[in-house]
């Protein structure tokens, strides 16, 4: 068996993003990417299991590691929730305000009416996680008392919106933002924390 390699994996990942690129995700098979990569079909696979995936890793480069660390920010432990919240802001519009999050977010957005499976798995993948992180810290400070009036999953949900608010939207649609991110941020956490604490 042959090892695999970081290497090999990242030629796979720029070869796909480049055939995804010319004849979309629809055209685009796993045959195609192995044609032009030298290689076979089994060594695709043994590196991603799907078509989904490997698209994922096309479009998303670095993103998912990055992803990781906005997660890792969400610390129940530490006493500070506004700074808490802005730092995982900040992260969450770096990150999903990028030109690589939003070409991600257009293809799910073009591609979801012919492909449900593609465009649940991105979704899965991205606002999904963001959502369920959010929930997930909410109700573990509502478990310690910190905030006891909160509801987890809605507060996720919302706050999550918040953040892109004047943001995520206007840049999808090719236009200027209504916020600076920094700004967005602070309006966002304002609005949230007034809204629990009644």
């Amino acid at each position: 068996m042959r090892v695999r390699t970081d290497e090999r994996r990242n030629a796979i990942v720029e070869t796909a993003a480049a055939v995804f690129a010319d004849v979309g995700y629809e055209r685009a098979s796993m045959a195609m990417i192995a044609e032009r990569t030298g290689g076979s079909k089994t060594t695709l696979y043994g590196y991603f299991p799907s078509k989904e995936e490997l698209f994922f890793a096309a479009m998303t480069g670095p993103m998912p590691e990055q992803g990781e660390r906005l997660l890792a920010l969400l610390d129940p432990s530490q006493p500070d929730v506004t700074t808490v919240l802005r730092q995982f802001g900040q992260m969450y519009l770096e990150i999903f305000a990028s030109r690589a999050a939003l070409a991600v977010t257009r293809t799910a957005f073009t591609e979801g009416t012919r492909n449900k499976e593609l465009s649940q798995f991105l979704y899965q993948r991205g606002p999904k996680r963001v959502c369920d992180a959010l929930s997930s810290y909410f109700a573990q400070l509502k478990k310690r008392g910190v905030l006891p009036n909160i509801e987890p999953e809605s507060a996720g949900l919302q706050l999550k919106a918040l953040f892109e608010a004047g943001v995520v939207e206007p840049l999808l649609m090719g236009t200027k933002p209504a916020w600076k991110r920094a700004d967005a941020v602070d309006a966002a956490i304002a609005t949230f924390m007034a809204a629990i604490r009644r």
